[in-house]
């Protein structure tokens, strides 16, 4: 698939599946989601996860908002069954944008992004999380899919 670009202002974004050589670029995004949402993600996750993105027999997926050429956002997504529907599910698992150039459509150009790769794969939805205090995110949420009023419960196991 070709990237797709979108002109904003006087930035040119690009968006684009990460490729190994991504990886440095990548980092400091993936660290700053998990510092805002005070996660401690252990090394050897992160090194899996990334090995993950980059196997073909994985659902995961990553995505990266370039702005001018350089990593500005990040989202990952991951297909799944469901019981409901014959087609998967897409699940948007994490969506980071630097913090110095949010609010200039990198958040909804990856949702965007993300949806339009749903539906090359036959989901017959696209769904996130996000936390209840994540109000300047949930402005654009709002604008850009319905909020279901479903309530996460939660048991961790480890």
């Amino acid at each position: 698939m070709v990237p797709r670009i979108i002109v904003t202002g006087v930035r040119e974004l690009t968006i684009r599946p990460l490729a190994e050589a991504d990886r440095a670029a990548w980092e400091p995004l993936w660290a700053g989601y998990a510092a805002f949402y005070k996660a401690a993600i252990p090394a050897e996750i992160t090194e899996l996860t990334w090995r993950r993105f980059h196997d073909p027999a994985e659902p995961m997926n990553a995505l990266g908002c370039f702005a001018d050429g350089e990593l500005r956002g990040i989202v990952h997504y991951i297909f799944h069954r469901s019981c409901w529907t014959e087609g998967p599910y897409c699940y948007l698992q994490d969506l980071f944008t630097d913090p110095e150039f949010r609010g200039g459509g990198i958040g909804r150009s990856l949702i965007e992004a993300v949806y339009a790769r749903a539906a090359e794969a036959g989901a017959s939805r696209v769904y996130w999380l996000t936390h209840e205090t994540n109000r300047t995110a949930m402005e654009l949420y709002d604008k850009v899919a319905e909020r279901t009023g479903f309530v996460q419960y939660r048991k961790l196991l480890k």
